[in-house]
């Protein structure tokens, strides 16, 4: 399923923030440069936006600007992936993940040592369907297997994480973004979740725990 658009124009009525302001964002990564689509309209060329991430994210903005400079958000929505590192006292003082979710994912992982990025991401993703209901422990020990053998293989494209059951028996499925799968009447889509949505929030999560 696509995401709704909202052009330039409504955008900015509806936030009430300038054009200067939207650019300015723009220029220092606050707002991703793929969010911007050039697309045709019967006045020509338009700035068309995801609307329901382009209107979180400005509310982000608008809510955390008057504590930190244009540098700082930029940081907090864009940290250095690739030099995060936490340890497991780090990810509960946090608040990122609960212990629960960091033991079942210790015991299906075996995990040792610090988190780096993606396994933080991991863990993240267990403890909110853990928190959800959505899942079992057993099916979240499914979920971190899943995530280990299978997430890096999309190397940071985006990609969608699928729960389905059928008789009671749950499987995980990872597949690109947008991509259409079809089921038999027996199987029910507990879960659909885009990864690259999670993984923003997991980011401002480290950011806003780094202050």
């Amino acid at each position: 399923m696509n995401d709704e658009l909202i052009s330039k124009k409504e955008l900015l009525d509806l936030t009430g923030i300038s054009y200067g302001q939207l650019y300015r964002w723009k220029r220092k990564s606050l707002i991703p440069e793929e969010w911007f689509i050039r697309k045709s309209s019967f006045t020509g060329q338009e700035t068309f936006f995801p609307k329901d991430k382009i209107l979180s994210r400005i509310d982000k903005i608008l809510n955390m600007k008057d504590g930190l400079s244009l540098d700082e958000l930029a940081d907090v929505f864009s940290p250095s992936l690739k030099e995060i590192s936490l340890t497991a006292e780090q990810l509960l003082e946090r608040n990122i993940v609960t212990s629960i979710a960091l033991d079942v994912y210790l015991k299906a992982s075996r995990h040792e040592g610090s988190f780096m990025f993606e396994k933080i991401l991991s863990v993240f993703v267990l403890e909110r369907l853990l928190q959800s209901g959505d899942i079992s422990m057993e099916e979240g020990r499914l979920l971190v297997q899943t995530l280990t053998e299978h997430y890096p293989a999309f190397a940071g494209r985006d990609c969608e994480l699928l729960l389905i059951r059928k008789m009671g028996v749950a499987a995980f499925i990872l597949m690109s973004k947008n991509s259409e799968i079809y089921f038999d009447r027996g199987v029910k889509v507990v879960v659909r979740l885009s990864m690259a949505q999670v993984t923003e929030e997991l980011k401002l999560k480290i950011g806003e725990g780094g202050e």
